[in-house]
């Protein structure tokens, strides 16, 4: 039996991969092998992007707070291990948005840190 190479559901799997990669330069937008290959690294990336992301928001908010606590006149470190010894359990992502928005509020937590 011989190959069938315009069958419609093999046209359909190469326009919907052509399809996703509308928009890449060169040969990625319109050739079949490369754009698959482009295809399946951007979901490689698209995975590990996602991880590394709350690594990346993680070290946003520690430097908002490094940032406040400067201001205080006490190291981000010491500031951490204050409130981890007055067993006040505030993850770092609350405290960066008090320090940027209740200011009051993050002195008063530096207080009881130094306690």
């Amino acid at each position: 039996m011989t190959k069938v190479k315009h069958a419609p559901s093999s046209l359909k799997r190469k326009k919907r991969t052509l399809k996703a990669m509308k928009g890449a330069r060169g040969a990625v937008s319109k050739l079949l092998k490369t754009a698959k290959e482009a295809a399946r690294k951007a979901l490689v990336y698209n995975y590990s992007s996602r991880k590394k992301k709350k690594g990346d928001f993680r070290s946003l908010w520690i430097t908002r707070i490094t940032a406040a606590c400067k201001e205080e006149g006490v190291s981000y470190s010491k500031f951490i291990s204050g409130l981890k010894k007055s067993k006040i359990e505030l993850n770092r992502k609350v405290l960066a948005d008090l320090a940027a928005t209740d200011n009051k509020a993050f002195k008063t937590l530096v207080k009881k840190s130094k306690v």
